[in-house]
């Protein structure tokens, strides 16, 4: 599965309505209900390389919210939360995914205060596909075409492809490196540049990352 295949499967599962998505003038967007903190129903992943997939979903304990009718009634379940990250099991098309998931704990724009929808950090694992811990980033705008987006871990600096609002590490020999630094990190730096030019910081906290890895590994053998 490509990227927005497996992103599209994921996303439309109910992970928007973990939050109250703010409208996003850089791109049409219909505003998204603000939610009633409930017990787990869950998000999903995001990307990875111009030809493998990857979904989005969602980091504090989710809102009890009907799942989309998607993937046969497929819906994302929590199989924790740790610190800023959240992992989650879902089974679309009956493939088997694991995740773990997180969103900035904080986020600037230059110019400032433009608004966008929000922006997460998938960790993803696909037994069915062979493939463990894939990193991925939905921003919350669509990039600047032909752009790049660097995620910064300590004096580490990681280059991630972009396509519309998503974004994967570009050297997939990286992959497993960049999970360690994470698991050994405090905050992983995401910094992009719009389609409308507005450059954007977002700051993930690392804190719980490990745990929440461990938890999708344990579910995602």
């Amino acid at each position: 599965m490509r990227i927005h295949q497996w992103w599209q499967v994921v996303f439309s599962l109910p992970i928007a309505a973990a939050f109250a998505v703010p409208a996003f003038a850089q791109q049409p967007a219909a505003p998204v209900p603000a939610a009633s903190p409930a017990p787990p129903a869950a998000p999903a992943p995001a990307p990875k390389k111009p030809a493998k997939p990857k979904p989005a979903a969602p980091t504090a304990a989710p809102t009890a919210a009907p799942a989309a009718a998607v993937t046969g009634g497929a819906k994302p379940t929590l199989l924790g939360q740790y610190g800023e990250w959240g992992a989650y099991t879902a089974s679309p098309g009956g493939k088997k995914i694991c995740f773990a998931i997180a969103k900035p704990s904080s986020s600037e724009t230059n110019p400032p205060n433009r608004p966008r929808n929000p922006s997460y950090m998938f960790v993803s694992s696909r037994p069915a596909d062979k493939v463990t811990n894939e990193l991925s980033i939905i921003i919350g705008y669509p990039f600047k075409p032909n752009s790049e987006a660097s995620v910064d871990i300590g004096s580490t600096s990681f280059v991630f492809s972009t396509q519309q609002d998503g974004a994967w590490i570009k050297n997939a020999a990286e992959e497993a490196r960049m999970v360690d630094a994470m698991r050994a990190g405090q905050s992983a730096v995401v910094k992009g540049v719009s389609a409308k030019g507005t450059r954007t910081t977002d700051t993930f906290s690392l804190r719980g990352l490990t745990q929440a890895l461990e938890r999708t590994d344990q579910d995602c053998k």
